[in-house]
Formats: C-alpha cells, sequence, structure tokens
C-alpha cells in the first residue's frame, strides 16, 4: 500500500477494516433515561476540568438505550453527565460512560474523546417502571428507576436542553506514553425528532466501585427525572482548548 493510499484511507482503527465508518451518525428511536441529582459541591469541583465552571453541584445520571444507531448497531450505555459553564455558555460535561459494545466504544473514544469504558448497562420497561441498571464486569453499579410516563414532560425544555452544547476531554498518548493529545472537544446534537418526553417520581442508587467508581458523586437528593424518545444525529466535533497550547499553560 503506497503512502498516498495511506492517507487517503486512514481514518479509524484498524487500516484495513475500521472498527466503525466515517460520520456524521445517525441514531433512531434513542431511548433516554436522564435523573438530575444534587451532590456533594467540593467533590464535583475536584472532578471538572478547567476552563469548565459549575453553576449548581447537580449531576445527570443518564442510561441511554440505541437500538439502531449507523455503523455502531445496537448498544446501551450508562454514565454521569455534568452541568457546567464555559466561556458564558451552558453546556454538559460527560464526566464517565459505560458501554456494552466495540465499535461506540473506539469511535467514541478515538474521534470525539468520550470516556467511555466497557460495562454491561440495560434499560427495560419493568411492568409499570422504566429501569436502568449498571453491571461493571458483573458487579452491580448503578440502579435507576422511574415511573412509566407518569407526566408528559414539557417538550420545548426538553428539546432545548438536547440542543445545548457538550464537552468532552479528548486525551491519547504519545508511544513514549506522555500525553500527545489532550483538548476540550466540543460537540452538537443536531436534525432531532423528539418523539416523546415524559416524567415521573425517581430513584437512583450508586455503589462505590474501584474501577467505576459512579459513586464519588454521590446522590444527596433526586432533582429531577426525564424519559426521552427521540431520532438524532451525533455530529462530529470542534476543538474549543488545548490543554497543551504554550500560551494556555
Amino acid at each position: 500500500m503506497k503512502v498516498s493510499e495511506v492517507r487517503a484511507n486512514a481514518f479509524a482503527m484498524p487500516l484495513t477494516s475500521p472498527a466503525y465508518p466515517r460520520g456524521p451518525y445517525r441514531f433512531v428511536n434513542r431511548e433516554y433515561l436522564i435523573i438530575t441529582y444534587r451532590t456533594d459541591p467540593a467533590k464535583l469541583r475536584a472532578l471538572v476540568p478547567e476552563p469548565l465552571q459549575i453553576n449548581e453541584p447537580l449531576v445527570k445520571y443518564e442510561f441511554i438505550r440505541m437500538p439502531d444507531s449507523t455503523g455502531f448497531g445496537d448498544y446501551t450505555e450508562s454514565g454521569q453527565v455534568i452541568p457546567v459553564i464555559f466561556e458564558g455558555r451552558h453546556g454538559n460535561y460527560t464526566h464517565c460512560m459505560f458501554l456494552n459494545g466495540h465499535p461506540p466504544i473506539a469511535g467514541g473514544r478515538e474521534i470525539w474523546g468520550f470516556p467511555k469504558q466497557l460495562a454491561e448497562p440495560t434499560l427495560t420497561t419493568n411492568v409499570d417502571s422504566l429501569v436502568g441498571t449498571l453491571r461493571y464486569h458483573g458487579v452491580p453499579v448503578a440502579l435507576a428507576s422511574m415511573g412509566y410516563k407518569h407526566r408528559m414532560a414539557n417538550h420545548s425544555d426538553v428539546l432545548a436542553s438536547m440542543k445545548t452544547p457538550n464537552f468532552l476531554l479528548k486525551i491519547i498518548p504519545h508511544v513514549d506514553g506522555t500525553v500527545r493529545i489532550c483538548e476540550l472537544v466540543e460537540y452538537h446534537l443536531s436534525d432531532i425528532d423528539l418523539k416523546g418526553a415524559w416524567t415521573g417520581p425517581a430513584a437512583l442508587e450508586l455503589t462505590s466501585h474501584a474501577m467505576a467508581p459512579v459513586n464519588e458523586l454521590p446522590v444527596l437528593e433526586i432533582v429531577s427525572a426525564v424519559h426521552i424518545v427521540a431520532d438524532l444525529t451525533l455530529e462530529l466535533g470542534t476543538v474549543v482548548y488545548d490543554y497543551l497550547d504554550k500560551d494556555d499553560r
């Protein structure tokens, strides 16, 4: 293979059989369970990287079921998202993610810098409840539940929240183990078709685990819960802050 051919074909690994296709990526019938809770402000500040800022000590614990996604297929994920402010704009910082498929793990980490790890999340309807569970290699880590479609949520508010900017910390090491890329990445969701949004009573339990430390941000109070079904496109990202830039040190 010639150098020019490598350059033309190199967009993901492995070179000759990439783990995922080129984006953007469309998701159909993406289903969310998002429980927003109040946590310890000191612990939250210690985990959110500058230049991101936090306003209130809030965390969104999410379970997302993705039965139909471009290139990534059928998978489920779970994790913690933190409301933040960047240069005066409100958005969300993804702190940790756990999912059950290799293509979205590889693509998420390599392209955007999603902090994805392999685990066993589920999101199912259990009689009168929407239930999310996360097991890390067999060990229970998180359990969330919400009354199934008790009340319609405000669609305008939900749609506005889905259109806010999202931020990620992308880290890629050099071959000598030092950091080669350390960037704050911004991405957006687009072409959103909100098919339904509901709210209701909710509960969330997090368990301590050395390799899946979701309980580092303990649940002090449940603030709200929402169940969302939507089609949407996951856009590619842009770098908004370079931690290795000498001018920013």
